[in-house]
Parts: C-alpha cells; sequence; structure tokens
C-alpha cells in the first residue's frame, strides 16, 4: 500500500514538472521548439549561412516547421531580449541569436528565462557570467580564411608572373576593428603570404556588418589605392560585386558569388553552424546540458570552404588547398605560427590576450606557447588583435 502512495505522489509530481530535475527527464522530440533571432535576412550572406545550418539541422532532427521559429530582422538592441521573451511564450525551450550585439540581450532574458537554454553566436561572455542557460559558440574559421589565402595567393602569385607590372598588393574590406575581424583578415593574409612572401595588405572598415554602398565603396577606394585582389568580413555583395565590375580577384565570406561573380570569384569560407544548431537541440531534448563555450573546427565539419570558382583560380589550387587542410587537421601547421609573422619588426614570444572581455580590455591570458598563437582555445570567440607587419589600416574609427 504504501508503495503504491509513493508511486501515485511521483507521478502527480512529474505530472506537474516538478521532479524533472531528480529524473532528468528528456524534452519529448515532438513538443520541442527551436526559436532563431537574425541580425537581418535571406539577403544578408551571413545570416542566410545560419538560414541554412538551421534548414539542415530540422531536416536532420525530423523537426516539423512549427517546431521552428526564426526572427528575422531583428536589432541588436531591446528588440532582441523583446525577441526572446516571444520566442519563450511561444513554447521555445532552446532560443540562438547570430550576431554580436544581441549578446546582452539574451543574457538579460538568460537571466529571466531560467528553464530555457539561451545560445549566442560570437559572443565572449558566457564563460564569465556564470549562467547555466546561457552558451556561446563559435568556430575556428581562421583555418578556412587561412584556407582561402593559400587559393588567393596562388591566384597573385599567377598574376605577377604573367605581368611583372602586377605589385603583390592586396585589400580586405572589414566591418569592425574588432579581434574577430583582425584574427580573420590576419589568417587570410597569413595564407597569401605562405604563397607570396612579400605581400602586403590595406584594410579598410566600414562600421557596419552589412551596408552594401559602404562595402562596394570600401572595395573601390582599395582597388583606386593599388590593390590587385580584394578579400572580405561584411556580409553584402558590395565588395565581389565591386570587384566583378573591375575584374579584381575576389575572395568572399559566408558563401559563394559564382552566379553573380563569375569572372573574379576565387572561394569563399564559411563556419557551418549545422553541427551545432542540432548539438543544442538534441542536448535540450535529452536533458543534457550545453557546452559553455563550444568551438566548431574542420574535424566537426563546422568549417568549409566553398567549391572553387569557374574561371579565377589557378591550376592546382585545390589540391594545394587539401594539403594545407591536411596539416591543419593533424596539428603541424598552425595558422599563427610566430614564425610567420613580427609585430613591430620583432618576432612574438608572448602576449597576454583579453579572453575575459573586460572594460578597460586588459590581458588577462597569456595565449602564446609552443611557437603559435593558441586562438579560440580559452573561449569560442576570436580574441586575437594584433597588428602584425604587412598589413596597414586604412582608417580605425570603428
Amino acid at each position: 500500500m504504501f508503495r503504491k502512495i509513493i508511486s501515485l505522489v511521483l507521478v502527480v509530481l512529474m505530472a506537474a514538472g516538478l521532479f524533472a530535475g531528480l529524473t532528468g527527464c528528456t524534452e519529448s522530440g515532438d513538443t520541442f521548439k527551436i526559436g532563431v533571432i537574425l541580425l537581418h535576412d535571406e539577403s544578408s550572406t551571413y545570416d542566410k549561412n545560419f538560414i541554412t545550418a538551421v534548414e539542415d539541422a530540422q531536416q536532420a532532427l525530423g523537426l516539423s516547421n512549427s517546431q521552428v521559429i526564426i526572427k528575422k530582422g531583428v536589432p541588436e538592441g531591446n528588440e532582441c531580449y523583446e525577441a526572446a521573451r516571444d520566442l519563450v511564450a511561444e513554447g521555445c525551450k532552446v532560443i540562438f541569436a547570430d550576431s554580436f550585439g544581441h549578446e546582452d540581450y539574451m543574457i538579460k532574458a538568460a537571466k529571466e528565462f531560467k528553464d530555457v537554454e539561451f545560445c549566442h553566436a560570437t559572443g565572449t561572455k558566457a564563460h564569465t557570467e556564470n549562467l547555466a542557460n546561457y552558451h556561446n559558440a563559435f568556430a575556428s574559421i581562421y583555418e578556412g580564411r587561412y584556407l582561402a589565402g593559400i587559393a588567393a595567393g596562388l591566384k597573385l602569385k599567377a598574376m605577377m608572373e604573367a605581368d611583372s607590372a602586377v605589385v603583390p598588393k592586396i585589400g580586405y574590406v572589414g566591418a569592425f576593428t574588432y579581434a574577430e575581424v583582425i584574427s580573420g583578415y590576419t589568417a587570410f593574409y597569413l595564407g597569401v603570404k605562405e604563397i607570396v612572401p612579400d605581400v602586403t595588405m590595406d584594410v579598410q572598415f566600414t562600421g557596419s556588418w552589412y551596408e552594401e554602398t559602404e562595402e562596394k565603396n570600401a572595395a573601390n577606394a582599395l582597388i583606386n589605392n593599388g590593390c590587385v585582389l580584394i578579400s572580405q568580413h561584411a556580409d553584402s555583395m558590395g565588395a565581389p560585386s565591386a570587384c566583378e565590375d573591375k575584374n579584381i580577384p575576389n575572395v568572399s565570406y559566408n558563401g559563394s558569388t559564382a552566379s553573380s561573380c563569375p569572372n573574379t570569384f576565387i572561394v569563399s569560407s564559411r563556419i557551418d553552424w549545422a553541427p551545432y544548431v542540432k548539438y543544442i537541440c538534441q542536448q535540450t531534448m535529452d536533458g543534457k546540458p550545453i557546452d559553455t563555450d563550444w568551438t566548431g573546427t574542420i574535424n566537426t565539419e563546422s568549417v568549409k570552404l566553398t567549391e572553387l570558382g569557374p574561371n579565377a583560380p589557378v591550376a592546382d589550387t585545390q589540391t594545394t588547398i587539401d594539403k594545407y587542410k591536411a596539416e591543419l587537421v593533424a596539428g603541424t601547421r598552425h595558422v599563427f605560427d610566430t614564425n610567420n609573422f613580427t609585430v613591430n619588426g620583432e618576432k612574438l614570444t608572448s602576449y597576454m590576450a583579453d579572453v575575459d572581455t573586460d572594460a578597460e580590455f586588459q590581458g588577462d591570458t597569456e595565449v602564446v606557447k609552443d611557437g603559435y598563437f593558441h586562438e579560440s582555445e580559452f573561449r569560442s570567440a576570436p580574441y586575437f588583435d594584433l597588428e602584425i607587419d604587412g598589413i596597414t589600416r586604412l582608417n580605425t574609427k570603428f
């Protein structure tokens, strides 16, 4: 009789949701919902990349359309918190946001809705906020940019061999002077430098992740300043279209531009977010914890390059990319090998990076050891913010 009473009590408690913490109760696959907050929409290559990842994860997990709720065009302000609150009200058990400026508002929501998992791409604060339901994620995209730089270097070398007047000077359109952008353009430059050792690079910042006119103007300014090949960390077609107009080889970001820029597109690198979206959904459905800081890699298929362009790449580009990629995977090559760059004419032997992102941006973690800068190992988001020799910032106000 006593056992029957205990069993009845347990059934009531579980039905009320009061016993979930003790039972490891999982979220039913039929009732599970994920909410996604995007800064822009499909018109942005950055956001389109996330939309594709969510669609891939949805298909892999067998989720219905009603179980995936996407909010597009959410600014980096309190609108993000409001969107997260609405997604909670709609029954979402995990909410994912894609832009750096969404972070503080995702944290605000996480503190309020403790039974919902909040996951944020490109953020820096999860490891210091100590919230069990707030998580950051990024990927070692600097490796992808480095490999794209190898492809660009081969193109630059061929251009120089075909025309002795070609100067090894390349350009880069960057959004902001954030470590994420600096890490990426430095990795790209080092990839090019591997093939063309005397290359230099100019960087023009736009002050926006997505502003097509500004990005096109920035690319044109670089071209007019003598840059013979352009890459970017900005989200519109501004820079690629400027390159196609002036027949300047281009390395884009977050997707192929081969259809719109068939004569100049070399290759593009991107983070494939599908592995992470699948991971956070499955962990939540299984009642298991999500990593505080998750870093995707080439090995997790989170860092990818597109197929090569139809006309711009030179022969043996794919074979050469594959060779360097194999060395990165094996750990015999490191993008930020300190033998391959200098800072103010000196080899880098030590660097205290601002991993904890305090208000004064003070260094707190030694990140140089074993002969290379250990990027995205002490937190998922990049923290490489050094100005290395060979790269010139044409503007720094952003």
